[in-house]
């Protein structure tokens, strides 16, 4: 009977020590291990997140995080209770590299879904849907060069010559109407006018007709009155032609010297800065611009203003709303000689990156914890 009661016993012993190891485990642990890393089987997620790309991510000098990424992030993180460590990455590909290989779970970012990474890297579902701009040196001259060129043009030149061909004639017939005579001396008390006073006078008659005010005291015959109302029609005609031919023109014609692109494809022979591994540096390497364009490394985009302002670069290339923060965030000199072109070009999805080796479940829980913030208003 002892024999049997000791049997009995093994199998109670086994089943109380399981109990005594699950209900000792930390409630976080017990709620992790099926989310784990299946490789790492980590308890906490190792997060990297990419760096220099305000307003999405960037590391402040006191080492915190922040950005609209990280933001929705942290959201999410602290919605499914997952714990995390943060880790730095300079560029996106570095960062969608170490995701590739397993050295981080997550990548935290505004990493573009483009269509030569799907397939190579995994993604969340996307959160936002954002475009690239160019931002470039703005001529400060340029507005005035533009009107001057326009008030120089050929056609602007032929009307303004017609107009005042037509009052030369109507101030030469007005002189002659209301002063015949006087350049003969025929008025009586008056002696023959010189050259230069009959000049002078039918100039006093020319400069009445051609601007206006006045033209009530240089006739008194009725044929002077229609001569003078005939006058005010083409000065009311040739004004509008003049301002209709200039407003043509500066309208029709770009601003004057300065860099002013309609497409990607005009940025061929310019030196463009881009984030080395970023979507845009890999775009300028696809045809048509490959090899045709100078690519300029820039680590960080807020060094962009300086880059451009100091003429190490014709233009910086990058996501719309990164470059619009870049400038907006630039002291207001700087911010005056910066302005965006080519906005909303090439709009693509953005996500987090993820490991391959990360458990279907907790990516399932991620795609959810998105779907959810944007319903709530909660992604930027």
């Amino acid at each position: 009977m002892r024999k049997d009661g000791d049997s009995n016993r093994k199998p109670m012993t086994s089943w109380k020590q399981a109990m005594v190891v699950l209900l000792a485990a930390p409630l976080p642990l017990a709620v992790s291990l099926p989310l784990a890393v299946p490789a790492a089987a980590a308890e906490v997620l190792r997060v990297g997140v990419l760096d220099g790309s305000p307003p999405c991510s960037q590391q402040q000098a006191s080492g915190q995080w922040q950005g609209r990424a990280v933001d929705l992030w942290e959201v999410i993180a602290s919605r499914e209770r997952l714990p995390y460590l943060y880790s730095g990455y300079p560029n996106p590909l570095r960062l969608l590299e170490a995701t590739q290989a397993n050295q981080v779970d997550i990548g935290v970012g505004c990493l573009t879904i483009a269509p030569e990474r799907v397939g190579r890297y995994r993604f969340s579902l996307p959160f936002q849907e954002e475009g690239l701009a160019l931002l470039l040196p703005s001529d400060r001259l340029a507005g005035g060069r533009q009107l001057l060129q326009a008030v120089l043009h050929p056609q602007l030149l032929r009307v303004m010559a017609g107009y005042l061909l037509v009052i030369a004639l109507i101030s030469w017939l007005v002189w002659r109407d209301e002063h015949r005579g006087e350049h003969l001396g025929e008025h009586p008390g008056e002696g023959r006018l010189s050259k230069r006073e009959q000049l002078r006078r039918y100039a006093l008659v020319f400069q009445v007709l051609a601007s206006g005010p006045g033209t009530n005291v240089i006739v008194t015959r009725t044929r002077g009155h229609a001569l003078v109302l005939l006058s005010w029609l083409v000065r009311i005609i040739g004004a509008s032609l003049i301002v209709s031919t200039i407003t043509l023109e500066v309208l029709r014609q770009p601003p004057v010297g300065g860099f002013q692109p309609q497409s990607l494809a005009d940025l061929a022979g310019r030196r463009i800065g881009v984030r080395p591994g970023s979507v845009s540096a890999q775009l300028l390497q696809q045809p048509p611009l490959r090899g045709r364009v100078s690519l300029v490394s820039l680590s960080a985009l807020a060094s962009a203003p300086a880059l451009l302002l100091q003429g190490h670069a014709d233009a910086v290339l990058a996501d719309e709303q990164q470059l619009r923060y870049v400038r907006n965030q630039a002291p207001p000199l700087q911010r005056s000689r910066l302005r965006l072109a080519l906005q909303g070009t090439n709009r693509e999805s953005q996500a987090f990156a993820l490991s391959p080796r990360l458990d279907p479940m907790l990516v399932r829980r991620l795609d959810r914890a998105i779907s959810q913030a944007k319903r709530d208003g909660l992604v930027p």
